[in-house]
């Protein structure tokens, strides 16, 4: 049985100019629908490092969070990116309520990788302050855990990545869909050719021959995680006007985007 939440996974600055996945969020928010937006913040929080004199360190595609680096990631995600999103939508006209994965225990994580530093792999998401939230207004989520030790919370905060949290959240509330909003047609197989929908071992198949790249691998393993929970995933360019409001009208054949599940 599903929630009948539809999880989002937008870019912490959307999609750019031609972006209209907010306006469709608004829109459909009024019309009834419900909705957890998780978001990432990538190029800010390189922005706002280089602004401190911090570098930006990569290592397997994610993030190296030292505690320097953390407090800038906690700043931006959780402030800067997450308010103006909470801004963008009641400027819409759609009550949003921003929200950090450390609130009230929402993402608990644990660190995995002592190269990465502060970087959590999630354990466990505790759904109701997302259902309660998102059952009258927009629940918008900044990708931050807390970290767990055995059954205890520490007051450590850790970086999680954007894609895996929205998987993550998806198949604990068993949503009615996870969407990531991408400023790409879909996922591609090898002859370049956009794949519109893709069973599990069509996806796993891509992925361990190396086709999916870059950021395009965190959301397919996501879109993995959300089909075992019985959630399937959409990956759609958001650039696309309407792209979002097509796809939960049913357009999804035929249109922008892959589905996995």
């Amino acid at each position: 049985m599903t929630s009948q939440i539809t999880v989002v996974k937008i870019g912490g600055s959307t999609l750019g100019d031609r972006d209209s996945s907010l306006d469709d969020i608004a829109a459909l928010h009024k019309e009834g629908q419900r909705f957890v937006v998780v978001h990432g913040g990538g190029a800010t929080i390189s922005e706002w490092l280089d602004r401190h004199g911090v570098e930006s360190r990569f290592v397997r595609g994610l993030r190296v969070t030292d505690e320097r680096a953390l407090e800038v990631v906690v700043a931006v995600l959780a402030g800067l990116v997450n308010k103006r999103l909470v801004a963008e939508l009641g400027a819409r006209g759609a009550s949003a309520c921003g929200l950090c994965g450390a609130d009230v225990g929402i993402l608990r994580a644990r660190r995995y990788d002592p190269e990465l530093g502060f970087v959590g792999e999630i354990v466990s998401v505790n759904v109701e302050p997302l259902r309660s939230v998102a059952g009258g207004v927009v629940a918008v989520l900044a990708p931050i855990a807390v970290e767990v030790e055995g059954e205890s919370l520490r007051p450590q905060l850790l970086n999680v990545n954007a894609d895996t949290a929205a998987g993550e959240v998806a198949a604990a509330l068993g949503a009615d869909r996870l969407v990531f909003l991408t400023d790409v047609p879909g996922v591609m197989d090898a002859a370049g050719a956009v794949r519109r929908r893709l069973s599990a071992a069509d996806a796993r198949e891509l992925l361990d021959a190396g086709t999916v790249s870059g950021g395009m691998i965190p959301k397919v393993e996501a879109g993995l995680r959300a089909s075992e929970a019985g959630v399937p995933t959409a990956i759609i360019d958001g650039r696309e006007a309407g792209a979002l409001r097509r796809l939960l009208a049913g357009g999804v054949e035929g249109g922008p985007g892959t589905i996995i599940g």
